[in-house]
């Protein structure tokens, strides 16, 4: 057994954090197209949040956010000129377009990668593998810096393997760490691997499932990783998520279930026979992890799945402190929802490991569909590889005092696509991202800094 933790590396809110309805599916986004956002607002919404983790005692990483607007590929579009020009015509082209490609998505770092720690690996190094995305035009369009982002922060060949994301095409839909739990005893011992698909594209032998929306990570993609991660035939369980849970807003695994070392928290519509995937995990948790489960399973009656998907409680996020209790990080939605409420009050009287129940005020990521969880990318990393991780990335108080300094340097109080005519706003986020380089010690990681 190694000493190891597991760090939380939260996506920034960036600049131009807006309310388009790009997400199809995320019942959320599309509720709450054309709300007026306020950037500023969400970002030191998010460092609250992440600050608030590292209070308690946790590694707590920050990944910056990605060059918006895309310049790349509007000039891959056939867009030309100067920046500035390039937006211009796009605009006029088409403001959807040019909302796609602004898009902060990207601050849901949990949909930023798939994560394989170096205990349970064969070369005994830890593996990422950007997420592709491809289901959202807005979103597709992240693997390239994501992968550039991790590699910067992760730098040690020896450590570190870093895969590039699984091919385009609807067989290697990948949406990332969103639909993958890793359960084990510690952090530091041997894990097993839920990984949660919505379809199976090579397979023909089996009945379609209809959806209202349409499922994004497929078995193939969740296989692949599987492989790639040099992971054990005998540690991976795959699990098909119910089309219901889909059609009801449940777009990825981590708005239904959320796991944590040996504590599986679960709405019981979260799979396709629910309670034959929770004895698999119970199973493989006592035989791989030489540990009890502990499983909480919560009812449609206790929690109608519309609650579920509106209060968000299984997007909280699930930590182990130093003292080895569990807290449970939610959005304040859960508050505002008796039903949710109700299921936390049930979780803190029943016997198990959850000590402690935080409250996070996230309404700026929360009306685009992105709960606590949504924020942050879970990396198992021993000792070692902590002191590895690059850059100045890891919260501490002056880290977090600079930063929301440098938001509220920065960031505006509103938002909305047309603001990006504007050349000097245009200019001036190319300076804020410039300084946060340097605060974040990335070196030159966004294209402007590199011409």
């Amino acid at each position: 057994m190694m000493s190891s933790i597991e760090a939380n590396f939260d996506g920034l809110v960036g600049p131009t954090h807006a309310f388009e309805g790009l997400s199809y599916g995320n019942l959320a986004s599309m509720a709450s197209a054309g709300r007026r956002s306020n950037p500023r607002k969400g970002a030191l919404q998010a460092l609250e949040k992440a600050k608030k983790l590292y209070d308690l005692g946790l590694v707590q990483g920050i990944l910056p956010p990605h060059p918006r607007p895309d310049i790349a590929t509007l000039r891959s579009l056939g867009f030309s000129g100067s920046d500035y020009d390039v937006v211009q015509q796009a605009y006029n082209y088409s403001p959807h377009l040019l909302s796609q490609l602004s898009s902060s998505a990207s601050m849901w770092a949990a949909n930023s990668a798939t994560v394989a720690p170096s205990i349970d690996t064969k070369d005994k190094r830890l593996h990422f593998t950007p997420a592709n995305l491809q289901t959202n035009p807005h979103r597709a369009i992240e693997a390239a810096f994501t992968s550039q982002v991790l590699k910067s922060v992760f730098a040690d060949s020896n450590t570190f393997v870093h895969h590039p994301p699984l091919p385009l095409g609807q067989w290697f839909s990948d949406e990332g760490a969103a639909n993958h739990t890793r359960f084990c005893k510690t952090h530091g011992s041997i894990g097993i691997h839920l990984f949660v698909y919505g379809k199976e594209t090579t397979v023909h032998n089996t009945p379609p499932c209809q959806y209202r929306y349409p499922p994004r990570q497929s078995l193939e993609a969740s296989m692949a990783i599987a492989r790639r991660h040099l992971l054990s035939m005998e540690s991976l369980i795959f699990a098909h998520q119910s089309p219901e849970a889909i059609d009801a807003g449940v777009f990825h695994n981590d708005v239904i279930s959320v796991g944590n070392e040996s504590l599986f928290l679960y709405h019981e519509k979260s799979f396709v026979n629910t309670q034959k995937v929770v004895e698999e995990i119970a199973e493989k948790i006592g035989s791989n992890c030489n540990t009890s489960p502990t499983l909480i399973n919560i009812t449609s009656k206790e929690l109608p799945i519309e609650d579920a998907v509106k209060s968000y409680l299984f997007n909280s996020q699930l930590v182990t402190l130093p003292s080895g209790m569990m807290h449970l990080i939610c959005p304040e939605e859960c508050l505002e929802i008796s039903n949710a409420k109700n299921v936390i009050n049930r979780i803190l009287k029943e016997e198990n490991p959850i000590e402690q129940v935080h409250f996070s005020s996230l309404n700026e990521s929360m009306w685009n569909g992105g709960g606590p969880a949504c924020l942050r990318l879970r990396v198992v990393l021993t000792e070692e590889e902590v002191n590895k991780v690059e850059g100045n990335v890891l919260m501490n108080d002056d880290l977090f005092a600079d930063l929301t300094q440098w938001v509220k340097t920065h960031y505006r109080d509103r938002f909305q696509i047309e603001d990006l005519l504007d050349k000097e706003y245009l200019d001036s986020i190319h300076r804020a991202l410039d300084g946060l380089t340097e605060i974040l010690g990335l070196g030159s990681i966004y294209p402007f800094q590199l011409v």
